[in-house]
């Protein structure tokens, strides 16, 4: 079973994807005083960046579980999201849209890797299902 504040906690912090597609979708819901950045896809790119940047740091708690080479190799890994951010992230909200749903996805296969060791706890990747559903089409939403 998820923890009920992992899963509540997780559900708010969608609230901000879900934020930009509505307001991407019924532009009237942003208040005329709003800047930009905090409406639209344009939220939803800075913060899918944030978090799938934090989420680096997530997968690295995960492997401080392991030892020698496996811990390496999760060391190594778990800064895939952030690189991932750092490098591919930019070039418009489309685009950027695009690479940070594909940057989801992947995190959810690293999640799988790191649940299949042991190392994540035994609700994690159930949580991270549903949590990358979410993610996944919100930020969907303004690209259709």
């Amino acid at each position: 079973m998820i923890p009920p504040a992992a899963l509540l906690l997780g559900l708010a912090g969608v609230l901000p994807f879900a934020w930009g597609a509505l307001s991407t979708w019924f532009p009237g819901l942003a208040p005329g005083w709003l800047p930009q950045r905090l409406a639209g896809p344009y939220v939803q790119v800075f913060y899918g960046s944030v978090i799938l940047s934090f989420m680096s740091g997530v997968l690295w708690g995960f492997a401080t579980r392991a030892k020698g080479r496996a811990a390496a190799i999760g060391y190594a890994v778990s800064v895939i999201p952030a690189l991932w951010v750092a490098f591919l992230v930019g070039g418009g909200w489309e685009r950027s849209s695009l690479v940070l749903i594909a940057g989801f996805i992947g995190l959810l296969a690293l999640d799988a890797g790191f649940a299949k060791r042991g190392l994540a706890p035994g609700w994690w990747l159930r949580l991270r299902l549903l949590l990358t559903g979410l993610v996944v089409v919100c930020l969907a939403l303004p690209l259709a």
